[in-house]
């Protein structure tokens, strides 16, 4: 099981350790694509801090993180699991897994990133301001710059099994499942039970739980109907929509009577 997830535009302080090297990430494809955006992140946060602010579409109040990004390549790296923060991460609480638990994660999580492409849970990073919605000067929207690099190193980690996808429609954007892969793919949405309507922050709130519920159990669905099958069986209430055409992917929708 693959499971793709969004990352918080809130992270924790990078950490004091041994700085970041681009080399020892996960899917080794991306380097190169990885490579580029940092450079010029650092770059233009550097020469220019208005105009990197209104690039990275940043408050006033957010100033700051544009000298983070200017300290990308010497601040100190931390796992990614511990650097994503936001209702999503505080949900899924990867800290207080079991021992076993953590090895799922390590293995199934990936998450998806405007400056990183995508890094696994273990991958250590520092901390940044970078959505995938940002447009830079020299390289152009990132989410068509991730596209290629993505489509050749994304099938390999998605393997043989189930993928999950979690993301919001902005990293969604920069991979799309297609062919064999897409017809084992699972989207899912949260939604309010008695209206039927999309909820925002309980939406990730529940994806969360969801994967916590999938790592902590051991579960591992080989494909979208028996992940619809192990999701009630965790005690989800789940309605599912194979797709009409083949190399399409499921649609899920998980019912919450409470939206807290």
């Amino acid at each position: 099981m693959l499971v793709l997830l969004p990352p918080s535009e809130g992270k924790a302080a990078s950490g004091r350790g041994a700085p970041l090297k681009t080399g020892s990430l996960s899917l080794p494809g991306l380097t190169a694509a990885r490579e580029a955006v940092l450079g010029e992140l650092v770059e233009l946060c550097a020469a220019d801090e208005e105009k990197a602010r209104e690039v990275l579409g940043l408050s006033e109040g957010l100033r700051g993180e544009v000298a983070k990004n200017v300290e990308l390549l010497t601040a100190g790296a931390r796992p990614a699991g511990e650097i994503y923060t936001g209702v999503l991460y505080d949900a899924l609480d990867l800290a207080s897994l079991d021992a076993a638990a953590k090895r799922r994660a390590a293995r199934s999580l990936l998450v998806f990133s405007g400056l990183w492409g995508a890094v696994r849970v273990t991958d250590r990073i520092p901390s940044y301001r970078c959505s995938m919605g940002v447009k830079l000067p020299g390289l152009g929207a990132l989410g068509a710059h991730w596209r290629v690099p993505m489509a050749e190193a994304l099938p390999e980690a998605a393997g043989n099994g189930l993928v999950l996808d979690l993301r919001s429609a902005a990293y969604a954007a920069a991979w799309k499942p297609t062919g064999e892969v897409a017809s084992r793919t699972a989207t899912v949405r949260v939604l309010h039970a008695p209206t039927r309507k999309v909820v925002s922050h309980f939406n990730k709130a529940t994806k969360g739980r969801i994967v916590r519920s999938l790592l902590a159990s051991g579960t591992a669905p080989a494909g979208p109907a028996e992940l619809v099958e192990s999701l009630r069986d965790l005690g989800y209430e789940v309605e599912a929509a194979a797709p009409a055409k083949a190399g399409r992917p499921w649609s899920l929708d998980v019912l919450v009577d409470e939206v807290h």
